[in-house]
């Protein structure tokens, strides 16, 4: 049976919101195109009063592993190696191995390191040993600093960095973990990523921990994925969620190591809050709504609102205020969470016997939603216009009230623009 895209899930979802609203033949005109002839049929559907809440329990929120967007580097690919290769290089679970020493080229303190040479290093059977007494499972939306949309959101499940770290009985003189993942052992193809040792003991408040990574959406994750261990941060942009992790160093250097701040990005941005346009319209009828649907992407701060705006594009844009802070902006509805999160995870994958960080451990359902560094889905109707050329615009709002592309509204710290498409509306 052909797995279908979380757009085909989403268009039914938002498809029914609007059917509800009676707006049978604007989203017909929305839909039937949108992810092909499927839908159409769909549009057709004759029994609107099905609830949105009904068809939110089988949404197929979280992406397949497949099907996430990629971002990658090595030459070769390290999970593309031949598999004696693969074998060689510590790319697969028999032979994976973990260092955790202190950096040779400070005065950090490691009481018990980790190390290949003398067999102490942490292997994939110890690392499931660690596991069967703490694992940790959260949701968390992988998104790149520099590219404008998500490339997925999973569950992903690991151990603790810090259990490790505390394996090796670390002493003073140490203020950052510096971590390297495998790239054919040749310095230029390095991948390397670091944080504040505060940031791998401590964790932020309702922020879960960072972890060593070894399953997404409850299956051995892939080498594709970054397996067969990698470091998922939860706060964090894709690139500091290093894959093929084979290595940490201790270290009292000040400096990060993060591979990207030699590409001027902001390394310690934390994932921003954001909306995104799912559904673009490119033609609607006047006198009547607009029917509009996308996605959130909660940062640091959640997100308590989705607002939409319709300028017409021969008019000028607001004066002295880059932001749009003072356009008349329209609310938009964030969608519950799904009854079931698919991805490839049975029903009860969330639950008692399988805890998730953020989620009420009797009932398996979100303590609250949307969850920080992950997704949800929005629905709305954007106000009816006359015939014209107008510019659509989309902006998410936090939990603190700071409306997108604020409080941080520089590229390098996270693409973040307020997305704008173009709409032509007939009589």
């Amino acid at each position: 049976m052909r797995q279908r895209s979380f757009l085909e899930e989403h268009h039914d979802v938002s498809r029914r919101y609007f059917l509800d609203l009676g707006l049978r033949s604007a989203t017909g005109g929305l839909f039937a195109g949108a992810v092909g002839g499927g839908n159409a049929a769909r549009a057709a559907d004759p029994d609107p009063q099905t609830s949105l809440a009904s068809l939110v329990d089988k949404l197929e929120y979280l992406t397949h592993p497949e099907k996430f967007g990629t971002v990658e580097r090595g030459n070769p690919l390290p999970y593309k190696l031949p598999p004696e290769e693969l074998q060689a290089a510590g790319m697969t679970r028999k032979t994976w191995r973990l260092e955790v020493v202190a950096d040779p080229e400070s005065n950090s303190q490691v009481g018990q390191p980790l190390r290949r040479s003398d067999g102490t290093a942490l292997d994939f059977d110890g690392l499931m040993a660690m596991a069967r007494k703490r694992s940790v499972r959260f949701l968390k939306t992988m998104t790149c600093n520099n590219m404008d949309s998500p490339l997925g959101t999973g569950l992903w499940e690991g151990v603790p960095l810090r259990d490790v770290i505390w394996r090796v009985r670390p002493g003073n003189n140490i203020r950052r973990a510096w971590f390297y993942g495998y790239h054919n052992n040749t310095p230029s193809q390095m991948f390397s990523g670091s944080l504040p040792i505060g940031r791998v003991l401590e964790d932020p408040p309702a922020t879960p921990p960072v972890i060593l990574c070894y399953r997404l959406n409850g299956e051995w994750i892939s080498g594709r994925r970054g397996g067969p261990v990698r470091m998922v941060v939860p706060e964090s942009y894709g690139f500091r969620n290093i894959k093929w992790l084979n290595k940490v160093f201790l270290t009292n250097r000040f400096n990060a190591n993060d591979t990207y701040e030699r590409g001027n990005n902001d390394i310690d941005s934390w994932m921003k809050t954001l909306a995104r346009f799912i559904s673009k319209p490119r033609r609607a009828k006047a006198g009547q709504p607009i029917p509009l649907t996308g996605l959130a992407q909660a940062g640091i701060n959640g997100v308590s609102k989705v607002q939409v705006w319709v300028h017409p594009k021969d008019k000028p844009l607001p004066k002295d205020d880059p932001y749009f802070q003072t356009a008349p902006w329209h609310d938009v509805k964030i969608l519950p969470p799904p009854g079931a999160f698919g991805g490839g995870l049975p029903a009860d994958a969330i639950g008692p016997k399988t805890p998730c960080h953020g989620f009420d451990g009797k009932t398996g359902r979100p303590i609250l939603w949307p969850l920080p560094y992950s997704l949800a889905h929005w629905a709305g109707l954007a106000p009816a216009v006359a015939a014209g050329r107008y510019d659509l615009r989309c902006r998410a709002i936090n939990n603190r009230g700071i409306a997108q592309p604020l409080p941080r509204p520089y590229r390098k710290s996270g693409h973040c623009d307020i997305e704008r498409v173009s709409l032509n509306v007939r009589a």
